[in-house]
């Protein structure tokens, strides 16, 4: 018996001296990592990594810049069975304990020693927590120590429902996919409401080895993954027999899902991101901003459409210029295709493709193509490959598919027409490969296509306030980042006239006044050479009054009223418009459009005139809201001022309490409203009988406009507007060359400009500029812009009250056609 007594007390020492011993070494270690643990209060402030997100005006996703994918939810938007499934496969006591479970880290032990694998966690929430959002993945007993030190301050001070909802948003699901929403997303294209059990149970399996345990990468492994939770739901009584038989029976449904974009608009997208990442650095990448730009997703989905239509049908008017690359005959194996192939990018639309057979008797050709497979094209999608030899010679058409493609060409294709519109109304969904194309369809057949080398722009505004309402920079965003919209200085040819026609108004000419459409020659002591400027029809017309040689593009007109004008008043004139003047030429090749400017520069021009005369500036993005939504910026509302504008702008200062993110710019005017008007009807006339009449074709008669071709058509251009919407379409070779001989404005950049104003304006009322006061309709001879005789056929002319013609006197009544305010020389030279 004292055996036993002194043996019991040797263990009760032991033991006390053991837990002595522990309690010191624990109490120890508490206090050296104490002072280093951050505080928990922290975790009510921290922004978890969300990825900016892109969106046009009315909401569509245009674009998503991050790495990581996130969107975080509260609590209350997580359906309780998918917390369940969570706390079944990491922590089933978890309302039990006080953030560190025993229980639970004994169990995980006997799992290891059992099955040599730890199914559920040792680890509880709480302590995945702590380690996410506060300590390294370090894999050390000190790391361990503060993990557990964390967990116990964080269990003390937040409630288990924030600390779900903290775990749920932090964990990382395998794909980019960080916290529940995301991987809700990414593997079943869902919100977290919508999930299956099984689909939830899946999840719950990631945050343990999301590769291991990913569906898309180990389907068999997450498929043990999910069923062993299902049951382990079943067991802790979250889910009925019935449940789990069916969850645990129900096939793997995972799929990679990325967030679609809703619209093709990669160079607005950029010039976003640029933006905000000008304003917050690299915060903008991972604080969750929204940005909602002034882009309409239907106007931007067809400026890029338009964009690219207009310069894929340059380029076949051009010529072929034959394949991307040739693969040997004896490499053409059916199992070496799909590798071949790969080799080869797609681009936007394109598919490249591997031709495989030529049947010249059957009009057919069999190729490979890319995400495609097997696919043939017709003879009748290839008759336009005539051979490219100069941008002004091809060779002849061709008879049959041989003369155009041989076996082991590669060549670029896409989808023809009809079959596509087939499959589509079958209801086949399209696979993508996140650049907002179709990815893989099943098209029987395909049409032959090549990547234009031509490029252009496309930018629309809306004239009363400035606001891109679509925009595309290029062909290809992937091919080429340059965004030639904002950076491209060209020479803006005839689409600059406006411009010096407006300036010549206000100096007190008129569409009346008479100039001489005959040849001119400037001796130039620089070049030893003489300039002899032409009309691009090498014709010369005689006398003409302004509205006809402006309708009518006439150059030679344009020469003698800059020299009338003079060119620093026009200059000034211009900065008066506020279009730049730094890469203007000081001569009178101005007057042809010889500077440079920006198709972005040109397109705020046009908005100037068509909305009446007032200083709008172009602007892309409308708001920028945080990761709460709270709005930390909206753009100024534009309102347009004639008169006491500085009042205005003091009388909105006041308005506006200080903590509004928003305030109201004022667009002051810059030219006569008369002018501006009598300039809206001379561009009417572009469209009515002169350069542009082509766009007629969209039945509208509130349209007005201007063709713009340069020197040897190495820059070709539509600028036009109704009093509403301002659009400007360029197209040209990114090192300025030459078009050919038969390319101009008219027949390049104007189907761009109309195939994108059919969608633009669709459903949008007439809107013409009000006529304002001081605006006189005087019938005139057309010959002499005079007024016309009692009795002679006249035409009406518009005229500012002040710059009418003269009432005719009892000398006139004769009527012998000079023109009093022409000096001689003009009328001859």
């Amino acid at each position: 018996m004292s055996h036993l007594l002194r043996t019991s007390r040797l263990f009760a020492w032991l033991f006390v001296t053991g837990l002595s011993l522990s309690t010191i070494v624990a109490s120890g270690f508490y206090l050296y990592l104490r002072p280093g643990l951050p505080p928990v209060d922290q975790l009510l402030d921290i922004k978890l990594q969300t990825p900016l997100r892109v969106y046009s005006a009315d909401n569509r996703l245009i674009a998503e810049f991050g790495e990581k994918r996130r969107a975080p939810v509260t609590i209350e938007q997580i359906p309780t069975i998918q917390l369940h499934a969570f706390m079944a496969a990491e922590d089933a006591r978890f309302y039990e304990h006080f953030g560190v479970d025993f229980k639970g880290l004994l169990r995980a032990a006997i799992e290891l020693v059992s099955t040599g694998e730890i199914q559920s966690g040792g680890s509880t929430i709480t302590m995945q927590v702590a380690k996410n959002y506060f300590l390294s993945r370090d894999r050390t007993f000190i790391r361990k120590f503060n993990e557990i030190l964390l967990a116990l301050q964080i269990e003390r001070e937040l409630s288990k429902e924030r600390i779900l909802e903290l775990y749920l948003n932090k964990i990382y699901l395998g794909n980019r996919a960080y916290g529940i929403a995301a991987a809700a997303q990414v593997y079943y294209d869902k919100p977290v409401a919508d999930l299956s059990l099984a689909q939830m149970a899946m999840l719950a399996g990631l945050p343990k080895a999301p590769s291991a345990y990913n569906p898309l990468a180990n389907p068999e492994r997450a498929q043990i993954r999910r069923n062993w939770i299902l049951g382990r739901m079943k067991d802790l009584g979250y889910i009925t027999e019935d449940a789990y038989e069916l969850a645990a029976s129900a096939p793997l449904t995972a799929s990679y899902n990325a967030a679609d974009t809703e619209v093709d608009a990669d160079f607005v997208a950029e010039m976003a991101r640029t933006e905000m990442v000008r304003r917050f650095g690299d915060k903008a990448y991972t604080d969750g901003y929204k940005v909602t730009l002034t882009v309409d997703s239907k106007k931007q989905q067809q400026a890029t459409l338009a964009l690219r239509n207009g310069l894929e049908a340059y380029d076949r008017r051009h010529g072929f210029r034959g394949p991307i690359g040739q693969i040997e005959q004896s490499e053409l194996q059916p199992e070496n295709l799909e590798q071949l192939i790969a080799n080869y990018p797609r681009v936007e639309s394109l598919i490249p493709a591997i031709v495989t057979r030529v049947q010249d008797d059957e009009g057919e050709v069999e190729l490979f193509a890319r995400t495609l497979g097997k696919t043939t094209m017709a003879f009748e999608t290839m008759t336009w490959a005539r051979r490219y030899r100069t941008e002004n010679l091809t060779g002849p058409k061709p008879e049959k598919p041989s003369d155009v493609v041989s076996v082991g060409d590669v060549v670029y294709v896409k989808p023809a027409a009809e079959p596509a519109l087939n499959a589509m109304a079958d209801g086949q969904e399209p696979d993508t490969e996140g650049n907002g194309q179709i990815e893989t369809i099943d098209i029987r057949k395909v049409e032959l296509a090549q990547v234009p080398r031509v490029e252009g722009a496309l930018i629309s505004l809306d004239s009363d306030t400035g606001a891109i309402e679509a925009l595309a920079g290029g062909y290809s965003f992937s091919q080429s980042k340059y965004n030639r919209a904002t950076q491209a200085k060209r020479q803006p040819g005839s689409t600059f006239k406006p411009f010096l026609y407006l300036a010549a108004l206000e100096s007190g000419m008129t569409p009346a006044t008479i100039y001489n459409d005959a040849p001119i020659v400037f001796d130039d002591e620089e070049l030893e050479t003489s300039w002899r400027p032409q009309n691009s029809s090498g014709q010369f017309y005689g006398p003409t009054r302004l509205r006809q040689a402006l309708y009518q593009s006439r150059n030679l007109v344009s020469i003698r009223l800059l020299r009338d004008l003079g060119i620093q008043t026009t200059l000034d004139y211009l900065e008066q418009l506020k279009i730049p003047t730094s890469d203007m030429q000081k001569d009178l090749s101005l007057s042809l459009g010889s500077g440079l400017l920006t198709p972005m520069e040109l397109a705020r021009g046009f908005a100037v005139i068509a909305n009446g005369g007032y200083d709008v500036q172009p602007f892309l993005i409308r708001s920028i809201s945080d990761v709460n939504n709270e709005e930390l910026f909206r753009a100024p509302e534009v309102i347009l001022c004639d008169r006491n504008c500085d009042d205005k702008t003091q009388e909105a200062d006041t308005e506006t309490p200080a903590d509004e993110p928003h305030s109201v710019q004022v667009a002051r005017r810059l030219a006569d409203e008369r002018s501006v008007y009598i300039m809206h009807s001379i561009m009417r006339d572009v469209i009515k009988m002169g350069t542009g009449r082509r766009a007629l074709a969209l039945g509208r008669s509130d349209l007005a406009g201007k063709t713009g071709t340069t020197n040897e058509q190495r820059d070709t251009w539509f600028a036009g507007y109704n009093h509403d919407i301002a659009t400007t379409a360029w197209v040209g070779f990114d090192q300025p060359a030459p078009l050919g001989r038969r390319e101009f404005g008219a027949s390049t950049a104007l189907p761009i400009w109309m195939d994108y104003m059919k969608v633009a304006l669709d459903g949008a009322p007439s809107s013409l500029m009000p006529r304002p006061n001081g605006i006189v309709n005087v019938r005139i001879d057309p010959d002499t812009g005079k007024r016309a005789r009692p009795g002679q056929d006249g035409i009406f002319e518009l005229f500012r009250e002040e710059d009418a013609p003269p009432p005719l006197d009892s000398r006139d009544q004769s009527g012998n056609g000079n023109n009093g305010d022409d000096d001689l020389s003009r009328q001859i030279f």
